[in-house]
């Protein structure tokens, strides 16, 4: 029997992950039960994703999900609230286009060495002993993105707060943080503030309302903090179990295994299509399972799904790696002697469960050694 995809499990950090290689084993396309009710459909295998990645009849936009978008936890439809992540087609292309210069690679490198700087600074912060799932691996992130957007590190706590609260499942919780994360980035937006929260707002399509820029803001905040929390903790587990790696190799395979997010967020077919040999109907849920693609043992090299492919490709991946290659390298060079302050053996990692990520339960370290 296939074990649920979407369940909530906590294992040990070497501890096999024993859903990926049923998953495979089950097809390319495998269907399984939704946590929102019905049925839903996981593709496995690498081309069939790529394709599924670009293929226009499989959109993004929660209007066409079968369940209800606030009761299955999903953004609000495009047309409510119109995001990258909800937008497909040219109304996507548009919204992208107003994004991507300010997070292109050109423009990401030449902010490594504040980068760099905002990753010692915390780090020496913490002192001797500190966990890094306890306030770094969000506090890193959100710093780096604030003080990009232009918004006062002042702001910082209330940041880490507002992102934490996303996952509380209480009624209303997700808009109240929603709601508090705009508000924030709406400090970026003040006349005497110059970040990237500024550009934005020059660049956005005409007609973008003071709202939808706020919360475009909000999904630059919030991905970008969730992006790098995760797979940092893996990444200096790793890096402290004595892996010798270049700094490039130890982030690159550190992101093949463990991806920002294990699934693609929820795509839906708009029309009947034939996918994999299977009839879809309209209306039916795709994920993409990144991370049991990444680890599949007869995967070829080359350019891995971390990241996702196609038009939805994470607008912020460049600055994502450039945060775990600071990390890693401040670590390397101004703390050689940090270490784990337990065995690596004994470190766990869990997994929320539905779509969301695999993160540290604690990850202690001894900074000086």
């Amino acid at each position: 029997m296939l074990p649920d995809p979407f369940a909530a499990t906590i294992r040990g950090i070497t501890d096999s992950d024993l859903v990926r290689p049923a998953l495979r084993a089950a097809g390319p396309l495998v269907e399984v039960a939704a946590p929102a009710g019905g049925k839903a459909w996981i593709v496995t295998e690498e081309e069939l994703a790529r394709e599924v990645l670009s293929d226009p009849r499989i959109a993004k936009d929660p209007a066409h999900a079968p369940w209800d978008p606030a009761v299955a936890g999903l953004e609000q439809t495009a047309a409510e609230q119109p995001s990258l992540t909800t937008l497909d087609g040219p109304d996507h292309a548009q919204l992208r286009r107003a994004h991507a210069p300010l997070l292109s690679a050109k423009r990401i490198q030449a902010q490594s060495g504040r980068i760099h700087e905002i990753a010692r600074e915390l780090l020496t912060d913490l002192g001797g002993e500190a966990d890094l799932m306890d306030g770094f691996s969000t506090r890193f992130p959100l710093t780096v993105l604030l003080d990009l957007l232009g918004i006062p590190l002042g702001l910082l706590d209330d940041a880490v707060d507002a992102c934490r609260r996303m996952s509380d499942p209480e009624p209303g919780a997700q808009g109240k943080a929603i709601a508090a994360i705009a508000g924030l980035a709406a400090a970026g937006l003040t006349p005497d503030r110059h970040g990237l929260a500024a550009e934005l707002r020059e660049r956005v399509p005409p007609g973008t309302s003071d709202d939808d820029l706020r919360y475009h803001l909000f999904s630059l905040i919030f991905a970008g903090q969730l992006t790098t929390d995760a797979s940092l903790g893996f990444l200096v587990a790793r890096l402290l179990h004595g892996d010798t790696a270049p700094v490039d190799d130890l982030v690159r395979e550190t992101l093949r295994v463990h991806p920002p997010a294990p699934f693609t967020l929820w795509r839906f077919t708009t029309t009947e299509i034939d996918l994999a040999g299977v009839r879809l109907p309209a209306g039916a849920p795709v994920l993409v399972d990144i991370q049991g693609i990444n680890t599949d043992p007869a995967r070829k090299p080359g350019q891995d799904l971390a990241f996702g492919a196609g038009p939805h490709f994470c607008v912020g991946a460049q600055l994502a790696q450039l945060e775990l290659r600071a990390a890693a390298t401040v670590l390397r060079e101004d703390f050689p002697r940090a270490r784990l302050a337990v065995p690596y053996a004994e470190l766990r990692q869990t997994f929320l469960g539905g779509i969301q990520g695999t993160r540290l339960t604690s990850l202690p370290i001894l900074l000086n050694g």
